[in-house]
């Protein structure tokens, strides 16, 4: 199960409501997020270069609860959004469906991988 492990909210991330709620089956589960035109996150986004930051929730959460978004820091036992693992040295992408994964295609570089299951996160600002 994929969880921060280096984050700082005050120059890493921001921290916003969420637009839809997330399930339990989502906890661990990393999603690459946007943010919408009333200012809340969305999972994907209307394009891939809408893509913000990455999100990983710690529990349930309900329409309207402030999630943190990562946009640079680290994230540990990382996994794709399937729950697949990690290469080391991968260079993994954010999608419009919020899965993150190491296809290029329609996708939005959001960080890379050292060692198997740590991914650092750099998401340059969206250009949408």
């Amino acid at each position: 199960m994929s969880r921060y492990d280096k984050y700082d909210p005050v120059s890493g991330g921001f921290r916003a409501p969420l637009n839809a709620a997330l399930a339990s089956s989502e906890i661990g589960k990393l999603k690459a997020v946007s943010i919408n035109t009333s200012g809340k996150v969305v999972i994907g986004g209307p394009a891939e270069t809408a893509i913000i930051g990455v999100i990983c929730p710690v529990r349930a959460m309900a329409v309207g609860d402030i999630v943190d978004v990562m946009t640079a820091g680290e994230v540990v036992e990382a996994t794709f959004t399937a729950g697949t693992a990690f290469t080391a040295g991968a260079i993994v992408y954010g999608h419009l469906d919020g899965t993150l994964d190491v296809t290029a295609t329609a996708g939005k570089i959001v960080g890379k991988t050292v060692e198997l299951s740590r991914l650092i996160v750099r998401v340059p600002l969206p250009t949408t």
